[in-house]
């Protein structure tokens, strides 16, 4: 079954995909990074982006895990639980041909994360707005034993969310504004 004409389209920034756009189905909370976050967040990640291990919750539209792997990623786990959506990253990992390098998981990313812990270098957390994920999602990467020592986190939110509190051994090293969205780039402290 093809994607179905008149949805919403993401274009890929950078990489190897740059200027690819994908399509994507209409769906309750989903709402993709904005072209000008990711294009920020890419930027700050351009140094540790190659060959990283990711983790994309929430993936919806593909833009985060897309533009990783487009950036030289070496693995991205997508986990999204709306089966449409599910069905157009399947469709749009295929059409990138990009099936080696993304993982694709169809599942409630916090019962996921409440399963057998795999370490990721650099995860995004991008729930939909108001649905008080944030702070179980933080709480499970922490102290489930999913991040690696010196691990980025990536948190984006509404700007009229409370921020989430976050573990002792994180550290925001990036944190900015863009219309109604707020986003940080956070980092655990190595060991």
């Amino acid at each position: 079954m093809g994607i179905q004409r008149g949805n919403n389209r993401v274009r890929l920034i950078g990489g190897s995909y740059g200027g690819r756009r994908l399509q994507f189905p209409a769906a309750m909370g989903l709402r993709p990074t904005a072209d000008r976050v990711r294009e920020t967040l890419f930027n700050w990640l351009q140094q540790d982006i190659a060959k990283a291990r990711c983790l994309d919750l929430f993936a919806g539209s593909g833009a985060l895990g897309f533009e990783a792997v487009s950036r030289g990623a070496a693995q991205v786990t997508m986990i999204e639980s709306q089966r449409n959506v599910f069905r157009s990253l399947q469709q749009n990992s295929a059409l990138l041909q990009a099936r080696e390098a993304v993982r694709l998981v169809n599942a409630d990313a916090l019962r996921w994360l409440q399963g057998t812990a795999e370490r990721y270098q650099l995860v995004f957390v991008d729930p939909p707005f108001n649905s008080k994920l944030m702070q179980p999602v933080i709480d499970q990467l922490e102290h489930g034993g999913w991040l690696m020592p010196a691990a980025l986190i990536y948190l984006e939110q509404d700007v009229h969310e409370e921020p989430p509190q976050l573990p002792d051994s994180w550290r925001i090293i990036r944190d900015k504004t863009a219309g109604q969205v707020r986003y940080q780039l956070v980092q655990r402290a190595g060991t």
